[in-house]
């Protein structure tokens, strides 16, 4: 089975940085594992790696999809595992760099997914459900999948619409899908390298100091030209973190010092979810920074797992 490296870790804990110079130790190339860094024109709010370290080392899956499209983990790997296979193939080595999680197992597990969605299909069930309402709808469900509908909630709309639109697509219950899914043998043998802070505040800091470093190049004036492009509410860019609140700055729902709490505090609400979703793996090798990283002395620990694993 091919063999893949992954550096992940919650927001703020130096990935790129640390990814960039691995990568050049072993003659790697980077595939982001970022949900937001899929979208172009969004690059102060997402931390992307500068033009000039996508120059030094091949950096994939950053700038795929212009804002305005609706983008999913199936898409996501559809794309990303022939972006992987090719630098395998060409004698390289792939770091997976990214801090979401269900890109970085999707990708790496193989799973199965569900036929991507059909728009007006699901129109129409959307419309369907405003009609006649979450506990009708969940009891249509209940006919054909009632393992999915005895874990959803009527008023969650968005999965029980994709539960009734995946057996009208197929046929097959979600719930067949997802044991289907169980099935399938890992796509690649991963080395997982995790990035944290030896003390939680140190990391809190560091994610309230970066907010700042954002605004003082320009996150405000970015999310601006969005809107003048026509972005709105709608698009699920704009509901990532920082993008909202900059966006209802912006249109003065909000004013500019409580959008910035509200982005750090939301942005290390999510650094909590992310280290909550690795501690549950018992395969993750930690790296914790004191106050500061020492990216030196973190090359050389990833190094160190890394040879003692036998994938270098």
């Amino acid at each position: 089975m091919d063999k893949v490296i992954v550096i992940t870790g919650p927001t703020a804990t130096g990935k790129t940085a640390l990814g960039i110079m691995l990568a050049k130790q072993l003659g790697g190339e980077i595939v982001s594992a970022d949900s937001m860094q899929v979208y172009k024109h969004m690059d102060i709010g997402t931390a992307k790696p500068t033009i000039e370290e996508r120059q030094k080392i091949p950096h994939h899956m950053i700038d795929v999809v212009m804002p305005f499209e609706e983008y999913s983990v199936s898409r996501y790997v559809e794309v990303a595992v022939p972006v992987v296979n090719d630098i395998i193939s060409r004698g390289k080595v792939p770091i997976i760099v990214g801090g979401t999680g269900l890109y970085i197992e999707s990708l790496i597990a193989g799973r199965l997914f569900a036929p991507e969605d059909k728009a007006q299909l699901r129109e129409e069930l959307s419309e369907e459900y405003d009609k006649i309402g979450g506990v009708q709808m969940l009891d249509e469900l209940r006919k054909y999948d009632p393992d999915s509908a005895a874990v959803l909630h009527p008023n969650d709309k968005k999965r029980v619409v994709r539960a009734v639109e995946i057996y009208r697509l197929t046929g097959h219950t979600m719930s067949e899908h997802n044991e289907e899914s169980k099935a399938v043998p890992p796509r690649y043998d991963a080395f997982r390298i995790a990035l944290d802070y030896s003390d939680r505040e140190h990391l809190y800091d560091r994610i309230n100091r970066r907010v700042d470093d954002m605004l003082e190049q320009g996150f405000f004036a970015e999310a601006k030209i969005l809107l003048k492009m026509g972005l709105t509410k709608r698009h699920t860019a704009m509901q990532a973190i920082g993008y909202k609140e900059m966006m209802e700055t912006a249109l003065g729902e909000m004013w500019m010092d409580d959008g910035v709490e509200s982005i750090k505090k939301r942005s290390r609400q999510y650094a909590k979810r992310q280290l909550t979703w690795l501690r549950r793996r018992e395969d993750v090798r930690w790296i914790s920074w004191d106050k500061t990283p020492d990216f030196e002395w973190g090359l050389y620990i990833s190094t160190k797992y890394l040879e003692n694993a036998g994938y270098i």
